[in-house]
């Protein structure tokens, strides 16, 4: 039991990482791409900083809206191996954690997004599938978090009676 929680425990911080290191490429790279085609991510950056506007803030403030969400998975792992809380209850934190990165993911939106929005005369939305990719994802591991829980209590519930039933 003891080795499963430290692979739920490292396989959630990973997947947690790869979900912000997508919202991070999503927002900073694939994006502006994708809002000013045919132009490089060099010359979009450079066309805002001439209208004023502060690209370097916005890269800063995305990628720190993507690590809290590391931090936090860092966090939970680190409790939870700590606490020997049962596999299935980490899991429906990591899957917690992914469903709250759309919020998140949205907020990094308005960051270097309305500034290619504003400096380009596009629209402020997402431009990218990657978008819908990290939504779903979040809507998936919202529904996910019962059906964990039901199922890893279920399995706990057995392995209890047939502990009980052998002694």
């Amino acid at each position: 039991m003891g080795r499963t929680r430290i692979v739920v425990a490292v396989v959630g911080v990973l997947v947690v990482t790869v979900y912000a290191a997508l919202l991070a490429v999503q927002q900073l790279v694939l994006d502006p791409l994708a809002a000013v085609p045919g132009t490089s991510l060099g010359a979009i950056h450079a066309h805002l900083e001439r209208q004023g506007f502060d690209v370097r803030g916005d890269v800063v403030a995305v990628l720190v809206t993507a690590s809290i969400g590391v931090a936090l998975a860092i966090v939970v792992a680190t409790v939870t191996l700590r606490r020997r809380v049962e596999p299935h209850f980490v899991i429906a934190w990591m899957l917690g954690i992914i469903a709250a990165g759309a919020v998140p993911f949205f907020i990094a939106g308005f960051q270097l997004g309305m500034d290619v929005a504003d400096g380009y005369g596009v629209s402020g939305g997402a431009h990218t599938v990657w978008a819908g990719v990290l939504f779903v994802t979040s809507a998936v591991a919202l529904v996910a978090i019962p059906v964990v829980l039901v199922f890893g209590e279920r399995r706990r519930a057995l392995r209890t009676t047939s502990t009980t039933l052998v002694a």
